[in-house]
């Protein structure tokens, strides 16, 4: 196997690997919220952004390459994920300690690791419809980050389609594709992938909200790796 550099460190990759494939197999973490071991590649994210050789690429697209100067956990790098990340967390429902998801949630974890412990940006609080409708499964779209992993769990491993994209801009959102737009009329069912593959608290199995204690969770503090602490000028409305 040929290998890359990735912060002074390196990394052996097969062929086809993408910079994350690589990175994620060897052990080091790139921060992501759309990509996925069992999925082709997205980019919607773009925290996973890394310079290579001067440049700003998405690790989870840029194919690894020998030779390759890859760095990652840089202040400049980790700004613009906090950044990213503090929008994310404004833009929709994300209050932690009210979610099913909470201690399992890649943004909550992705928050923890950037040192993020408030608020930067005012919250939007967006009314956004919550579906029921399904026997199974919850499906809050006030909590969606736009990350595309159902959309193309359901496309490329349980070959149903039954989430899509719509509108553009500021007014994009995830659809159901079904006669009604329900998740209940839908073909999902409780054991596709696309059920369980959302890495926030948008689509949600019914009947087990909180069965794991905290301090077990998956992402529960001190398990997420410990990164800078937020700047602390963290409220400056001029950035």
């Amino acid at each position: 196997m040929s290998g890359f550099l990735l912060d002074g460190t390196a990394v052996p990759f097969a062929e086809g690997d993408t910079l994350m494939d690589a990175a994620q197999r060897a052990g080091h973490s790139i921060a992501h919220l759309c990509w996925d071991a069992a999925l082709g590649q997205s980019g919607a994210c773009r925290l996973c952004t890394v310079r290579i050789d001067g440049r700003l690429a998405a690790a989870c697209t840029t194919p690894a390459k020998a030779g390759l100067v890859v760095e990652n956990r840089t202040p400049e790098l980790d700004a613009r994920r906090l950044r990213l990340t503090q929008m994310l967390f404004v833009e929709g429902n994300h209050f932690c300690p009210g979610c099913e998801k909470s201690g399992d949630c890649l943004l909550q974890a992705t928050a923890y690791g950037l040192g993020m412990t408030g608020m930067h940006y005012d919250m939007q609080a967006p009314v956004r419809p919550v579906d029921a409708s399904h026997a199974d499964i919850w499906l809050d779209l006030n909590r969606c980050i736009l990350c595309k992993l159902c959309v193309r769990a359901s496309h490329e491993i349980d070959g149903k389609g039954v989430f899509a994209m719509g509108g553009h801009g500021i007014g994009t959102h995830l659809l159901v594709n079904s006669p009604t737009g329900l998740l209940g009329d839908s073909r999902l069912a409780a054991e596709d992938h696309a059920a369980h593959i959302c890495p926030v608290g948008a689509i949600l199995p019914k009947r087990r909200g909180f069965a794991v204690p905290i301090g077990q969770r998956r992402f529960d503090p001190p398990c997420a790796e410990a990164l800078p602490p937020e700047p602390a000028q963290d409220r400056d409305e001029n950035h």
